[in-house]
């Protein structure tokens, strides 16, 4: 650092940083400060960078981490910085380059410094750095006893708050941002949460507390604006022509000319590509926002940003504020909106999204209001669709959002009203033009697949049945596309139901299923498959062995004689189907788990689907003659359900709609073509008699939070941070939150 610093390899040897973490105490009004904040550089802006200079810069920690108790130097630096923000206001005002940019520098330094303290000390240790007082003598800074961490930390809200966001001030707006993540990062090293700290204490309480709703609302617009990182230098001081003026103030020690320029990408080095494309700030900005949102409440105060959060307002709302609610403020809702819309790629502003819609209800209240509210579900859809590419937790948070959605049936009604063209990320089937209800459907039925499939997160499917439940009685004019993968879906398990069947009961028959197995018993064969059926899931219900082994040898004896009933002779030889014997009952044990496991979840995925349809056959069949068609089309496999016990109350209505129409259809004769048929369905529809369809409960979900969700979210909060803040590196060894593959 200082004026003689260009390059990271010779960080280490530095004079400035050496005397900086040397033996000998430095008061701070000496002149060194202004010498070892004279540098300038290429703010580092992603994890290699700033391993580069933490691995060069670890020896010198390393000595202040020692030595500083006893010189008191942190602490020096940190008044250094706070003598110089009182004058940030009025030098960007004025623009004063020089000021800023030695606070900037200050304090980047300490922020450095105190991510190597906090990751190597507990919070007691850490306040012993900053309570070393100076013997009697003067200070610039003031004689009152203060607590530093508390004065630093009001000093960083002040500044992010009240520093208006130029071009020369971005670089420092961003480092407060920064160095609050910072400050809060002792989170990352305890792998239990952590519910009580001096730092929580601090900004939820005393002197930061009245500038909560104007932290949370200036860490909005930061998000909003998406202010792009100005060109690198914007913020390095410029020598001035005319020789007068050039440290404002500032005692001279450092001679015109020899600023020079520490730099890990190159001087002028052009901005990567991502940068260009995003706003540092903004992301940070995010970061600690849900950071602060999910602190967890003291014993007796509720977290202060988590309430200004759930309750602040639209600018055009002019209700008064609640008397309860001291953190309430107002944003712009439409600005608000369009950001969410925009920025749906990152996981943090999913996140920020969900919390919303969870939580505020004015923000919820608005965004079901809106007239285009395909701009904020078509990025939902979009990560729910590339479900491959994308971690657990932003599928999770795409998912709960479309569930919180489909809780209001205005939603689900608009979402057929809106006609979509091209859409040009769906890949399986050209979609010229669908609705956007279709399409939600379509996507979250193919998730359910991939899920099934794939990452078997009973979670995952169940709360996407839930939101096509809470749809299904608002369904119009589906496209014939999402009818076909309605029905297909639920016959796909419908046979998957047979298959597992056969493998869990009948692992060693030579028939290809259990449906062909059965269809040998002439008459009695549909009523024993579902006798079998039922008593496989009592079985495994009750106990998986002895339970099972009785139901099984009764089921044999009953499948035994009615198939020697049909052969004509109680002498006759049984076809070899190798049916299961208990002695494979052990060594198929493991098996049998995984298949009865595996037969539970497909009931329930079953049982649901067949409500879905029930529902809509039941509230809007008129509105829908694709589904009806893609019914009759598949209604021998439904047949052969009628009267199985755990399906057959749902299965009254979807056998009545299929008799119905069926019959219909017979009548009109053979050879009909899928325009004909479509027309025989609408007619029909008038024509059921809707009294004959039995009524049952309104499909009705609704998202409620797990009890503790903060064993989900603040590993969740943290795992972004690590992965995705701007200029910060942690070493992975040290992270106790999480594992590395959580994030």
């Amino acid at each position: 650092m200082g004026a003689n610093s260009s390059s990271i390899s010779e960080l280490p040897e530095n004079e400035y940083l050496q005397k900086l973490s040397g033996s000998e105490p430095i008061s701070e009004n000496d002149p060194f400060w202004n010498q070892l904040l004279s540098f300038s550089f290429t703010t580092p802006t992603n994890s290699a960078d700033l391993k580069l200079l933490e691995e060069a810069t670890i020896s010198v920690c390393k000595s202040l981490v020692e030595k500083n108790p006893r010189t008191g130097n942190l602490g020096s630096l940190i008044k250094v910085f706070l003598s110089r923000t009182k004058e940030l206001k009025i030098s960007a005002e004025c623009q004063n380059h020089l000021f800023i940019w030695q606070a900037h520098n200050a304090l980047f330094i300490i922020c450095c410094l105190l991510k190597v303290f906090i990751s190597r000390m507990s919070e007691e240790e850490l306040q012993l750095h900053f309570t070393y007082e100076e013997k009697a003598g003067p200070s610039s800074y003031g004689a009152e006893c203060e607590d530093l961490i508390e004065e630093l930390l009001y000093c960083l809200i002040q500044l992010i708050v009240e520093i208006p966001l130029l071009d020369i001030t971005y670089s420092i707006s961003l480092e407060a941002v920064t160095t609050l993540i910072v400050f809060l990062s002792c989170q990352l090293f305890h792998k239990e949460i952590v519910r009580e700290s001096i730092i929580h204490r601090y900004l939820m309480h005393g002197r930061c507390l009245p500038y909560t709703s104007r932290l949370v609302k200036t860490l909005l617009y930061n998000f909003i604006r998406q202010e792009r990182s100005p060109p690198p230098g914007t913020h390095v001081f410029q020598q001035q022509t005319d020789g007068g003026g050039l440290l404002y103030g500032i005692a001279s020690g450092v001679a015109t000319g020899l600023w020079t320029v520490f730099t890990l990408g190159g001087v002028g080095s052009k901005a990567s590509a991502q940068l260009e494309q995003c706003s540092p700030l903004a992301s940070q900005s995010l970061l600690l926002l849900l950071v602060l949102a999910n602190l967890t409440d003291t014993p007796d105060t509720p977290n202060p940003y988590r309430q200004a959060i759930i309750s602040f307002k639209n600018t055009q709302d002019n209700t008064a504020f609640s008397s309860s609610n001291p953190h309430a403020f107002q944003i712009n809702f439409n600005s608000l909106y369009t950001a969410l819309c925009d920025q749906q790629k990152s996981d943090q502003a999913t996140l920020l999204l969900y919390m919303l819609l969870h939580q505020n209800s004015n923000v919820r209240t608005y965004v079901l209001a809106r007239t285009d509210i395909e701009n904020l579900v078509l990025p939902i859809l979009e990560i729910l669709y590339h479900v491959e590419e994308r971690n657990s937790h932003h599928v999770y948070m795409a998912l709960i959002i479309l569930l919180i959605l489909t809780e209001d049936d205005g939603f689900n009604r608009s979402i057929h009203e809106v006609i979509l063209k091209n859409i040009t990320w769906y890949a399986e089937r050209v979609l010229t033009e669908i609705s956007l209800g279709s399409l939600l459907i379509l996507v979250v039925i193919r998730t359910i697949q991939y899920n099934m499939t794939r990452t078997r997160d009973k979670y995952l499917h169940t709360n996407c049945l839930a939101a096509l439940a809470n749809m299904s009685a608002q369904f119009r004019s589906l496209h014939q596309y999402a009818a076909q993968r309605i029905i297909s879906y639920t016959c796909r398990h419908l046979r998957r139901y047979v298959y597992v069947l056969d493998k869990l009961y009948f692992p060693h028959s030579h028939c290809s299923t259990l449906q062909h197995c059965f269809s040998t018993l002439s008459d009695n064969g549909e009523e024993l498959l579902s006798l079998t059926c039922s008593h496989i899931l009592r079985s495994y219900a009750s106990s998986l062995f002895s339970l099972l082994s009785k139901k099984h040898n009764k089921v044999l004896e009953q499948a035994t004689q009615s198939l020697r009933g049909s052969l004509g002779s109680n002498d006759s030889p049984l076809p070899d189907y190798h049916f299961w014997e208990m002695s494979d009952c052990l060594h198929f044990s493991e098996t049998k788990l995984i298949h009865a496991q595996d037969l539970n979840v497909i009931e329930e995925v079953i049982r649901m689907m067949l409500e879905i349809i029930n529902s809509c056959l039941t509230n809007s069949l008129h509105h829908n003659p694709n589904l009806v068609y893609a019914l009759l089309y598949k209604r021998d496999l439904f047949e052969q359900f009628r009267t199985h016990p755990s399906f057959q109350d749902i299965m009254q209505n979807i056998d009545l709609v299929i008799s119905f129409f069926s019959s219909r259809l017979e009548q009109a004769g053979a050879e009909l073509s899928v325009e004909r048929v479509l027309e025989i369905i609408k007619q029909g529809a008038v024509a059921l008699p809707k009294d004959r369809l039995r009524k049952f409960p309104e499909l009705k979900f609704k998202y409620v939070e797990e009890e503790q969700p903060e064993e989900f979210f603040i590993p969740y909060v943290w795992s972004l941070v690590y992965n995705s803040a701007v200029a910060l590196y942690w070493n992975p060894r040290d992270i106790q939150l999480f594992t590395m593959d959580s994030g």
